[in-house]
């Protein structure tokens, strides 16, 4: 009998307009809340730019606490050293050994360049985020934060901004926005650090980072093999002739005044002796630079992007990325339309947007005109270190 009325009472209760609707918006209300709560959590793991309008300063705390001086300082010491020499090819090409006042005014320009375009990036990104969708709220609130499965470690001006930004529209994938630098500027910040950088992630879904000058660094490969020896490595490469004259152009950018292009690639015009100081030249060694990678990793774990095939056919390098990845191909064509005015392609929709994407002003600046017998100069240095690299990684990019 008991039982009889108290299913009776949950019948009226259920069957009484009223009611009913008081019951949908308390379930309602407590979606809502919950959905606001996994928003915070999203909100929490995006990398902040604090702008000081009146002063004109920017920091951000994505990358943490520095300590400008004494990193900047770290940074150019290691830069400044002696490269070690490098045995597999014969070259009448010297190894520097001392640089110059005006070499190391370029080195700090680049440097500055380089911080002034992150943060370039940063504000791009932070003025185009969407708000996101109940779905990627509802994941992102949960989950955990990993050290990164993957990372593209170079190249600088290959197109690794690019190829970040369209790996970011697979659901699989999760990236942090600003180039942590842990491995060559931050390290002595410790895992925990560099772990707190990352976004929250699922099972099943790959965290990921890129900060392209690991490639350059020698310390980079020990580090990372250190942290885990299955991490993936992703290397955009590019032309290195195109690329250091686009190295050039960045700076240049930034700092109109310095020494023209062809006086800083040579060391002697009269000899035609190549300045291989110049980051912006010792950077396009590629070969040179993964004999130190491959001391750590096997060449399975390295997959090379082509710069020039991202721009003509990024879906094709996508895919192969999303192949190396382990990651069903979810990026494809539908996702591009390639954009005249920047000779780029561009995204249909953006990560978390319905409305297109093209990178920022920071990416396809003009090239100035370079003295043509000063690129094929530097093609002919190429040369014998672009066919080593060709050797190496089984891939012939068809820059000679």
């Amino acid at each position: 009998m008991e039982y009889s009325l108290v299913c009776h009472s949950l019948y009226a209760l259920w069957s009484s307009p009223v009611k009913k609707k008081l019951i949908l918006l308390s379930i309602m209300f407590l979606i809502w809340v919950y959905m606001l709560y996994s928003c915070v959590g999203y909100c929490s793991t995006m990398p902040s730019l604090v702008v000081d309008s009146h002063r004109g300063k920017e920091t951000g705390s994505a990358v943490g606490k520095r300590t400008e001086s004494s990193s900047r300082t770290d940074l150019v010491s290691r830069l400044l050293a002696k490269p070690q020499p490098w045995e597999d090819i014969e070259s009448d090409y010297e190894e520097p050994s001392i640089r110059t006042a005006a070499s190391r005014d370029l080195l700090n320009n680049e440097l500055e360049t380089d911080r002034a375009d992150e943060w370039d990036e940063m504000r791009g990104e932070q003025q185009r985020a969407p708000e996101p969708s109940a779905m990627s709220s509802f994941s992102n609130g949960s989950g955990s934060k990993k050290l990164p499965q993957a990372i593209i470690i170079g190249v600088k001006k290959g197109g690794t901004r690019a190829l970040l930004e369209f790996l970011r529209v697979h659901p699989d994938i999760r990236a942090v926005g600003a180039e942590p630098h842990f491995f060559d500027r931050n390290y002595e910040n410790g895992l925990e650090w560099y772990r707190e950088l990352m976004p929250k992630t699922l099972e099943g879904q790959i965290t990921m980072e890129k900060t392209p000058s690991y490639f350059v660094t020698r310390e980079a490969p020990a580090r990372i093999s250190a942290m885990s020896r299955d991490t993936k490595l992703i290397v955009v490469v590019r032309d290195p002739v195109t690329r250091a004259i686009s190295d050039y152009t960045q700076t240049l950018s930034k700092k109109p005044d310095i020494p023209s292009f062809e006086s800083l690639t040579f060391k002697n015009r009269t000899t035609g002796l190549i300045d291989t100081s110049w980051s912006a030249i010792q950077i396009g060694i590629y070969a040179k630079h993964l004999d130190n990678w491959l001391q750590y990793f096997p060449m399975e774990q390295i997959l090379f992007v082509s710069g020039e095939r991202l721009i003509s056919d990024p879906a094709g390098e996508l895919g192969r990325v999303q192949d190396f990845l382990g990651l069903k191909r979810i990026i494809t064509d539908k996702h591009f339309y390639f954009n005249q005015t920047k000779g780029f392609p561009c995204l249909k929709k953006a990560e978390g947007s319905s409305k297109p994407h093209c990178l920022g002003k920071t990416k396809g600046r003009t090239h100035p005109n370079i003295d043509p017998e000063v690129v094929q100069r530097l093609r002919d240095f190429y040369r014998p270190f672009n066919m080593k690299f060709y050797q190496m990684t089984g891939h012939n990019f068809g820059w000679d």
